[in-house]
């Protein structure tokens, strides 16, 4: 094995913790945020009427679930498993689809879950923990 393939495993090895790490922080995140869409529909404020609008509390209730996924594949991310690093992917795909959705009410935010899940699924599969 060279020394540059030893060096980006080292750096892909790093972001996959940091990427369990941001896993369950955002997994949290998604959870408030689905808690203060169901208990209060004024919290956030649609600009624009978009095709696929749905009722707050059901985004609310959408938020909850994929928050628990999240904070839950991030907790077995830490283990390097195989099936965690698969469900990683996957979740953070989902993730990046359901906050795409979320753009008319919390824009920004929105965008920043999205680089984060990007950052997830890059340092999750260019990781080989047999290569380390």
């Amino acid at each position: 094995m060279s020394e540059t393939t030893s060096v980006k495993q080292g750096v892909a090895a790093g972001t996959s913790i940091g990427a369990a790490i941001i896993m369950v922080t955002v997994g949290i995140i998604h959870l408030f945020q689905g808690i203060a869409a169901v208990a209060e529909n004024e919290v956030f404020v649609a600009g624009l009427n978009y095709i696929y609008k749905f009722d707050l509390t059901t985004w609310g209730w959408i938020h909850i679930v994929l928050g628990v996924l999240v904070a839950g594949v991030g907790l077995a991310l830490f283990t390097g498993a195989g099936w965690a690093r698969v469900s990683a992917i996957v979740i953070a795909a989902v993730s990046i689809l359901a906050n795409f959705l979320w753009l008319p009410y919390y824009p920004w935010w929105s965008v920043l879950i999205i680089a984060l899940d990007v950052v997830v699924i890059w340092a999750v599969s260019t990781w080989k923990p047999d290569r380390v």
